[in-house]
């Protein structure tokens, strides 16, 4: 046998009877009761109390009872657990703002997302066992290189608005400037982030209109435009960007990955910096997060990037080998000479991001942007033939718009749907759509916004190649992306 069991000091009561739950002996690494805690714990204490009362103030020690539940067993606590979670009501959700649904891939699903092998570890400082997971990690980076056009790539952030808030001390840094200008139409939670951390570090954050930004005086550290902004407008950045290099401002681009494989890249634009959410290539909504950020920029700020980079090297015998390289996080370096503090990544989301990648391919990427994009094609006629106001014409995944009429009754009939929308303050309504949003889903929304037709009727409208789409405009990518082998084979 593997020892003298234990009993484990909670009891759980099943069909009126008490139970006492065995488990195996403390060498198993398994909970254990106070009998088998190791004496060096207590030291000269006799028991748990005493040595606490040593350790903690008395100001804080809560001495009375905690008054909890029942213990429950494991199994128990799974059922208890399921039965909360059935009172959440799952609508659908077209809210935006970087949060779109998106379907995992079950190969990802079975092998990543539930596979303890990948969700458990942390960073892989030990890369001589890591190697599977550094691999993946460097197709991440090589994805988001890709795509935006940037030349260097880091291996995940936090989160978008995070990253931004990283792009924004980069530019401080290269230029020793306090001032930094963002976008009036970059998420808010962007924008309030950036603040945030703007405030703690006695920087200067002027919100505005990218169309006013000054200049001129020279004391600007760098920008940040949203591409597609936060209400769905495609905007050609490129007279802002010549402007603020003139003045020797860097440029941020906070961007959506899926628009990439139709939009020109960051890059092309003439950014300095891209940052944004990979959520959208398979990581699931989880009520808000976590999701995986990227931020990339060009060779000359490699040096300057936070967060983990992932390097490939050469081993003894000349096999291609993969390690964490110029470490800039403060927990590898001395922390005054660190680019940042910010040490969070997503590694596996990042993986999963990148799978999704791997999976689809170039192609299939492409193909997934181009029925977002027709998508909100049909959606933005069915809401021009219902009558209302829209905000802008040149979209990829988002439409705004002022209805015509009643809101609140436009609201009942989202509510009788199970739908939510982004309702703005001002009496605005946007629609953000996504690769899992089907013919019948169109159907549902032109039902909310009172379209007279149906998204059949609606095609034969607007014809497969619509005049307002990206594919016929100036900013239609032409650049490949994800060239590599690892992207393109079936094995």
């Amino acid at each position: 046998g593997r020892g003298k069991l234990i009993k484990y000091l909670s009891y759980t009561q099943v069909n009126g009877l008490c139970y006492s739950h065995l488990i195996l002996p403390c060498n198993s690494h398994l909970i254990c009761g106070p009998s088998n805690i190791p004496t060096f714990i207590f030291s000269k204490d006799k028991d748990m109390d005493s040595f606490i009362g040593k350790t903690m103030p008395a100001s804080i020690h809560f001495k009375e009872d905690l008054k909890l539940d029942s213990p429950l067993g494991e199994s128990q606590t799974l059922q208890k657990l399921q039965e909360i979670a059935q009172k959440n009501m799952l609508w659908k959700n077209y809210i935006g703002m970087g949060y779109y649904n998106t379907q995992m891939p079950y190969a990802i699903l079975r092998n990543f997302f539930e596979n303890v092998g990948w969700l458990t570890p942390y960073t892989p400082y030990q890369a001589e066992i890591a190697q599977g997971r550094l691999e993946s990690l460097t197709n991440y980076q090589t994805m988001v290189s890709d795509l935006t056009g940037l030349e260097f790539a880091n291996a995940s952030l936090l989160d978008e608005s995070t990253a931004a808030a990283e792009a924004m001390t980069m530019c401080v840094r290269h230029n020793k400037r306090t001032r930094f200008y963002v976008d009036v139409n970059c998420h808010p939670q962007t924008i309030a982030v950036v603040e945030t951390r703007a405030k703690m570090l006695s920087l200067d954050v002027v919100v505005e209109d990218a169309e006013k930004m000054d200049f001129s005086h020279n004391d600007i550290a760098g920008v940040l435009l949203q591409y597609p902004d936060t209400n769905g407008k495609v905007q050609d950045f490129g007279d802002v960007i010549s402007r603020a290099h003139q003045a020797k401002t860097l440029v941020t681009l906070a961007t959506d990955l899926l628009a990439l494989t139709l939009l020109k890249s960051p890059g092309e634009l003439g950014a300095d910096i891209a940052v944004g959410s990979s959520q959208r290539f398979g990581v699931p909504l989880g009520y808000g997060g976590p999701h995986a950020a990227f931020m990339s920029t060009k060779n000359t700020f490699r040096r300057s990037i936070p967060g983990r980079l992932v390097g490939v090297a050469r081993d003894a015998q000349g096999n291609l080998a993969y390690r964490l390289a110029l470490q800039t996080r403060e927990q590898h370096i001395r922390r005054d000479k660190a680019t940042s503090n910010i040490c969070t990544a997503q590694a596996l989301l990042a993986n999963i991001a990148a799978m999704y990648a791997v999976y689809h391919g170039p192609e299939g990427l492409k193909t997934i942007g181009n029925k977002v994009h027709y998508g909100t094609l049909l959606l933005k006629e069915g809401i021009r033939q219902a009558g209302h106001t829209l905000h802008t014409d040149f979209v990829f995944d988002t439409v705004k718009f002022l209805p015509n009429g009643n809101l609140t009754a436009l609201k009942e009939r989202a509510n009788e749907k199970m739908v939510n929308l982004r309702y703005f303050h001002d009496g605005w309504v946007s629609i953000s759509m996504d690769e899992t949003v089907s013919v019948k889903d169109l159907n549902d929304l032109f039902t909310i916004v009172g379209s007279p037709k149906t998204a059949e009727e609606l095609s034969g409208v607007i014809g497969e190649k619509p005049v307002d789409s990206i594919g016929q405009s100036h900013l239609k990518r032409t650049s490949s992306y994800l060239t590599h082998a690892v992207f393109n084979r079936l094995v």
